[in-house]
């Protein structure tokens, strides 16, 4: 058995993290962090990228007025806009 990483509090608050943690988890300065508070202690996750949205929060936004389209017709409409703008460079 290895024996635990531990750390200090600093006079600010601040808590340095072990290097091999940070590497493991890929956390680079400036990587934003949720803190919870848990029973068991303090737990540390990778905050999201973007915040989280709900469904309703999202259809609907891109209105279409018409009879509904297939999805053939939607990969023929992405794949045409893309011919278009490949073509203009």
């Amino acid at each position: 058995m290895s024996t635990p990483l531990t750390t200090i509090v600093s006079t600010k608050g601040q808590v340095i993290l072990p290097k091999s943690i940070r590497d493991r988890r890929d956390w680079d300065a400036g990587t934003r962090l949720v803190v919870e508070d848990t029973p068991d202690g303090v737990l540390l996750r990778q905050a999201p990228a973007f915040p989280p949205t709900r469904p309703e929060d999202v259809f609907a936004r891109l209105r279409h007025a018409g009879p509904p389209v297939t999805v053939e017709e939607m990969d023929a409409a992405v794949l045409a806009e893309a011919r278009r703008r490949h073509d203009r460079d």
